[in-house]
């Protein structure tokens, strides 16, 4: 799960009157970032665990008399014990129902924040963590279920919880918003880095005897940690609702219609005058947004090409319909079904594709580029997504994931490393964009709800993720070329699809543009008519 994922929720919808001191501040955002960087997603970081589950023995029971035909290659850097098919598929099941649980748990965590606060929703997160803690250390002697299995879901369950409780901090810093979301973002990125640092220090034997049982008792520091901040030093109340959130995070405008940062670049004093030259022309007509929301509003429909706002008056059921809302649902189900069924697999695909030594090299620069990639990403994507249309970013994103597609199914060592940087840099910067895609589209009062339910949509479709390991496990022989090319395959044509509805979209905005001048320039921001504007693409 990435930062989009994350903020699909619906924060309470109260803010605290009253900024504490700088101090309590500065502290409440440190042991957010802390702990974000140990819990918010750490079960992402499978491909590095995985290694240690099969050292470990786990699952090791299901495996039946082991023939050339059901052995894997190793994929254990430390000792060469190989894991037969039947245990490495149990594994990848383990990563498949997390990954689904994480996404799914989005709307569950929104209504929690919605009715208790956040501080509730960060205790009953390091409440889920601890319970997760014990289940994995001590999977092995768990007889009435499965610990193992339990426990990582339980992880994955209460990474939302604690994460998105800290989101509402954004704007505990009026003016530094954007650099807060960023910070708590590259935390919950690096967080898959957790088991990368657990796999260096057990095949180093930095610690002796780092038995799972080990460090997960090790672990409980963590929800303890969180469980402690919540009672003592977070707030009961959010300082935002998640409409703020988005708001700032487009615009820059606090609640009032203002710029929390006084130099904003993008609120010019020429624009100012020109708005409020074109209010007094309007004479009794009055604007309900102030100056700045009006000069956002009109920089947003330019930069976006002209999407912004086209869904913006709809209610939600309208918006729900809509082809702007399920077309987009689609890509993003078969983004994240690719995504995650390349972490759980990439040790069985490296080494189908490549001798093991290299198989090994190429597992850990995945384990090292995972983490590293959300935090060198964030730049890159603000930049994007400044500057370049909505549609322009999507034909990006779709081009980018294809040639990530075609490089993975090539088995030139090279292309491998390519198709792995592109990946890790891809997928903080599509979830991303698909957030702003939904402001844009859908509007700041159902954000929340349209893009939480994208993600939840898309984290239940992973289901299949395991149909998908077992067809190239046992119909392709370990073969994983046939699945990549239909999902690679799947993403073109969902693609396509995507971006020819909205480049019609885009020309019937223009269409109503002409339309609405040549009646005399009404507007209306309730309706879907825009003023005009250049560089529309044709």
């Amino acid at each position: 799960m990435s930062d989009s994922e994350t903020t699909a929720l619906i924060l309470p919808n109260k803010t605290t009157q009253h900024l504490p001191s700088l101090g309590v501040r500065l502290t409440q955002v440190l042991c957010a970032m802390v702990w974000c960087l140990f819990a918010a997603g750490p079960v992402f970081g499978f491909a590095a665990l995985k290694p240690i589950l099969i050292a470990q023995g786990v699952y090791k029971e299901v495996c039946t008399i082991e023939t050339p035909e059901n052995l894997l290659l190793s994929s254990n850097y430390i000792i060469s014990e190989a894991a037969c098919v039947e245990q490495d598929l149990k594994l990848n099941l383990m990563f498949t129902l997390a990954a689904v649980i994480t996404n799914a748990t989005a709307l569950l965590v929104g209504s929690i924040l919605d009715n208790f606060g956040p501080r509730i929703t960060g205790v009953l997160g390091s409440i889920f963590i601890a319970i997760a803690s014990v289940l994995l250390a001590n999977g092995k002697s768990i007889t009435l279920f499965d610990g193992y299995l339990v426990g990582y879901i339980t992880l994955a369950f209460g990474g939302p919880f604690v994460f998105i409780s800290c989101f509402q901090l954004s704007n505990s810093f009026p003016g530094r918003s954007g650099l807060i979301l960023a910070l708590l973002t590259g935390c919950f990125d690096t967080s898959s880095a957790l088991f990368l640092f657990y796999r260096i220090a057990y095949q180093n034997d930095y610690i002796k005897n780092l038995t799972l049982k080990t460090f997960f008792s090790y672990y409980l520091i963590v929800p303890l940690f969180i469980l402690l901040c919540q009672l003592f030093i977070m707030p009961h109340e959010s300082y935002q609702t998640i409409e703020s959130i988005a708001k700032i995070s487009e615009t820059g405008l606090g609640k009032n219609g203002l710029p929390l940062d006084p130099n904003d670049s993008r609120y010019q004093s020429e624009e100012i005058e020109s708005i409020e030259r074109n209010r007094s022309r309007r004479g009794s007509i009055k604007s309900t947004k102030s100056i700045y929301e009006e000069i956002a509003d009109q920089n947003l429909k330019e930069s976006s090409g002209g999407v912004f706002g086209v869904l913006h008056s709809k209610t939600i059921v309208e918006q729900f319909k809509s082809p702007w809302w399920y077309i987009m649902c689609l890509f993003t189900t078969i983004q994240m079904l690719r995504i995650n069924y390349f972490v759980a697999t990439i040790s069985s695909q490296m080494e189908y594709y490549f001798d093991p030594e290299t198989a090994v090299i190429i597992n850990k620069f995945f384990d090292i580029a995972l983490p590293l990639g959300g935090i060198l990403s964030i730049p890159f994507i603000g930049l994007i997504l400044d500057n370049l249309h909505t549609l322009v970013v999507l034909t990006i994103l779709l081009c980018v994931s294809t040639l990530i597609g075609i490089f993975g199914i090539i088995p030139i060592q090279f292309l491998q490393y390519i198709g792995i940087l592109l990946l890790v840099l891809y997928r903080p910067f599509y979830y991303t964009a698909v957030s702003d895609y939904c402001v844009k589209v859908f509007g700041y009062a159902t954000f929340g709800t349209v893009y939480g339910a994208i993600i939840c949509f898309s984290g239940m479709m992973n289901l299949f993720q395991t149909l998908l390991d077992n067809s190239t496990h046992f119909k392709f022989r370990g073969n994983p070329t046939p699945v990549n090319s239909f999902l690679v395959i799947l993403t073109v044509v969902f693609g396509l699809s995507m971006l020819f509805f909205i480049k019609t979209q885009e020309k019937k905005i223009v269409r109503n543009n002409v339309i609405a001048e040549a009646l005399g320039g009404v507007e209306d921001d309730n309706e879907n008519t825009f003023s005009s504007f250049s560089n529309l693409p044709n």
